[in-house]
């Protein structure tokens, strides 16, 4: 018993001596996480500009959005950044924020000078943020929101002229009824009638490619990049190969500097395409030619896609919908006198021009309207 009562305490003592019980990795664990979290709350903080300081210089987040914009802005979003320096030194970090080389970003990071530990914490953000994502914008919901106002009044009408019997005139709910069902049926189709269509819809692209800049300021012909406008189905979206004919010498930009056409060799180097997000679509059921309406019909790039040229950031101009497909062939007249296609093929037609029996014919007059010439 003696010897036993001697045994416990030496037990206990080596145990409670032991590395793997005074060392528990799960305290290191949580404090590491937590000092984390503390680092990337204070990172927010900096990047948004809510840390009080003596300078009055911007906030990181007043050049780098968080959020889509459908103005262009010339700099790296947020998002950008965290995916392109989040794992990189924090050397490496200051010489980009504190000490950068390029033209435009000297001139725009001017006057930043951020220490070390407000590097790491700002680094330590951008890690987040390239993990988790920047916060969800909340839908917007008026629509239901007034759609079920309206199945509201017209529950309440149905209940008044059947059950309660309240109000005494009965026009009254039946009123209410008629316009509130009328409004909701009117809904229901404008919605229905819009699936597909994405009039005005600019995505926010991987590059931040400008017409503008190329073909209006730098005077590039459309078909140097959409090469196949004139000979097949689709106009091409060129491929990052073209883009180095011209951004193999021209590495920095006017306005993006270098962060948007390091991309494009990032994306040779990587053997990785450029994943551009595509804005005009049709239907599959739809068939469509670019090389019949450029190459043959004559048509001009602006007439379906609008001025192009003048845009930033692309955009669907028309609703590219059927109706105004068949409006535009009943309206546009076709050139017969120096098209051999239309005067070996149409050629009663092409008397009735010669003999004046008619002053134009349109793409109507030609099948423009059959339904097998868009849908196989």
């Amino acid at each position: 018993m003696s010897k036993l009562c001697l045994f416990i305490p030496i037990v206990f003592l080596l145990l409670t001596t032991s590395p793997s019980f005074c060392n528990n990795p799960a305290p290191q664990h949580k404090d590491t996480e937590h000092n984390f979290l503390e680092s990337t709350k204070q990172g927010e903080r900096i990047f948004k500009g809510l840390v009080l300081t003596k300078s009055n210089l911007k906030s990181c987040v007043s050049c780098h959005n968080l959020t889509y914009s459908d103005t262009l802005n010339w700099n790296p979003s947020a998002w950008d950044i965290a995916h392109s320096f989040a794992d990189k030194k924090t050397s490496d970090f200051n010489s980009v924020i504190n000490e950068p080389l390029a033209k435009v970003m000297s001139q725009v990071h001017d006057g930043y000078q951020y220490n070390e530990e407000e590097l790491n914490h700002i680094k330590n953000y951008l890690l987040s943020l390239k993990t988790h994502g920047a916060e969800e914008q909340k839908p917007v919901v008026n629509n239901l929101i007034l759609f079920l106002f309206l199945g509201l009044l017209i529950t309440i009408a149905l209940i008044d002229l059947f059950f309660t019997k309240k109000i005494k005139y009965k026009f009254i709910p039946i009123l209410i009824f008629f316009a509130a069902f009328g409004y909701q049926i009117k809904m229901l189709s404008e919605d229905a009638m819009a699936l597909g269509r994405n009039e005005n819809y600019a995505p926010d692209q991987p590059i931040k490619f400008s017409h503008k800049v190329h073909a209006t300021d730098n005077k590039i012909d459309c078909r140097y990049c959409h090469t196949g406008v004139d000979n097949s189905k689709s106009a091409v979206i060129p491929s990052a190969n073209v883009c180095l004919n011209c951004h193999s010498i021209v590495r920095e930009g006017r306005n993006s500097g270098k962060f948007e056409i390091n991309k494009i060799h990032a994306a040779v180097e990587n053997n990785k395409p450029i994943e551009w997000v595509r804005i005009h679509k049709l239907p599959d059921h739809v068939f469509f030619s670019h090389a019949q309406h450029v190459n043959v019909g004559k048509r001009e790039c602006q007439e379906c896609h609008g001025e192009v040229e003048q845009m930033h950031i692309v955009k669907q101009v028309e609703d590219l919908s059927m109706g105004w497909c068949l409006d535009c062939h009943d309206k546009t007249a076709v050139d017969f006198n120096y098209n051999n296609y239309y005067s070996n093929t149409f050629k009663e037609l092409h008397l009735k021009l010669v003999k004046e029996q008619t002053d134009s014919v349109r793409v109507t007059d030609i099948g423009g309207r059959e339904c097998a010439r868009c849908h196989y």
